[in-house]
């Protein structure tokens, strides 16, 4: 039998959060306020803020055995194959040191040719850790990024205190899909997580799945959420998606890092502009999803010849993302910019293709975060630290 010792899960054991929600079972995890959250136009994003990528219960103890309760919500697309369950990750003083799944929870389907959804629900269950090594030590439990998680009890057989301040300085990334975890294998393999470890600073991560669309309410929240460096990666999905024509995206630019300035004047500010993505380098949208290979795959569905019209492209948004950079930095001097391809180019999508046609796979995610740590994080990178 072992004498479990029950601790409250609230902001206090929680990073890479910007709000808790408290439900029926326990608190829900959400990485944009509840101000944003009110100004959605769908329940889409309302699903994908809520999947807690980056997102982690933190925590100082002598524990050797841990759990978790939690309910789940997984995400099922009909005609896809279907998507494993989401692993949870425990590192114990910054190594990767167990993982595990948790069956059950609730069911949402979503049919991605109408953004149709439907929850089933289902029952809660355990993430379960034991033999950690004997002593005090700083322990995470990083949560699935690709489901929704309320977390219902936190229980150990020690005591636990919040981790101390470790001086490490805090990274406030947003992004779309590929940021926020895509085909990536576990939660701490994703790029961002795998950059943040590598740069030796603590992550909050916005990006958003199909999400980056300069939105004013995200820029908000980036405006508003304490944090030493910031990027965004941007690009992929205003092509995508169609959203907007040249004649927006420039002014929309600008008003997105206006905002951002307002509350972080003088933060190092890393413009990141699309990985190389073949479909959409010289190929307006909207993307569709093509399942005629028997597995899911991407298309894009617009004509290159629209690029006189102001349609955009990978190619486009990269010439104006290095255009707006260059013509703001004489007055932000702390305003970078650094070209996807460098972090994933031809080179790359020749050796690890993108197996959709559109996000990479764990292996791409891995070396995308190390070269980001690399570019970003030393040397002369936007965030390199004095003494590095």
């Amino acid at each position: 039998m072992t004498d479990w010792i029950t601790t409250p899960v609230d902001a206090r054991v929680l990073r890479g959060a910007l709000d808790l929600e408290a439900t029926e079972h326990g608190v829900q995890p959400h990485r944009l306020p509840a101000r944003a959250r009110r100004q959605f136009p769908d329940g889409y994003l309302a699903m994908i803020e809520a999947q807690p990528s980056g997102v982690r219960v933190a925590f100082r103890t002598g524990a050797t055995a841990v759990e978790l309760d939690v309910l789940p919500t997984k995400t099922v697309y009909p005609g896809a194959p279907a998507t494993p369950d989401g692993l949870y990750d425990l590192v114990v003083d910054g190594r990767l040191t167990g993982r595990t799944t948790v069956t059950g929870g609730n069911v949402r389907t979503v049919d991605m040719t109408t953004g149709s959804m439907e929850t089933t629900p289902g029952p809660p269950g355990t993430a379960r850790f034991a033999g950690l090594p004997a002593g005090a030590k700083d322990v995470e439990i990083w949560l699935p990024h690709r489901e929704s998680v309320e977390l219902i009890a936190l229980r150990t057989d020690a005591p636990v205190e919040p981790l101390p301040d470790r001086g490490r300085r805090v990274w406030l990334h947003h992004g779309s899909s590929i940021s926020h975890g895509s085909n990536a294998a576990g939660p701490t393999e994703i790029w961002p997580a795998v950059a943040a470890a590598r740069g030796g600073v603590d992550l909050i991560n916005l990006g958003l799945g199909g999400n980056a669309l300069l939105d004013p309410f995200v820029a908000r929240a980036l405006r508003d959420t304490p944090a030493d460096l910031v990027s965004i990666k941007i690009g992929i999905n205003l092509v995508n998606t169609d959203l907007m024509r040249l004649r927006a995206f420039a002014p929309a630019v600008h008003g997105f890092l206006d905002t951002i300035r307002e509350g972080r004047p003088e933060v190092p500010l890393l413009v990141v502009s699309p990985i190389l993505c073949p479909i959409q380098e010289d190929t307006p949208g909207p993307l569709a999803p093509d399942f005629s290979g028997g597995q899911l795959s991407f298309r894009a569905l617009g004509d290159p010849a629209e690029r006189a019209l102001g349609k955009l492209t990978l190619g486009v948004i990269r010439e104006e993302l290095a255009r707006i950079t260059a013509q703001r930095a004489p007055e932000d001097p702390n305003l970078h910019y650094l070209d996807g391809r460098t972090l994933y180019g031809e080179a790359d999508f020749a050796e690890l293709p993108l197996p959709d046609a559109l996000h990479p796979d764990n292996a791409a995610h891995r070396r995308i975060g190390e070269r980001f740590a690399e570019r970003a994080f030393h040397g002369k990178g936007a965030f390199a630290a004095d003494d590095d």
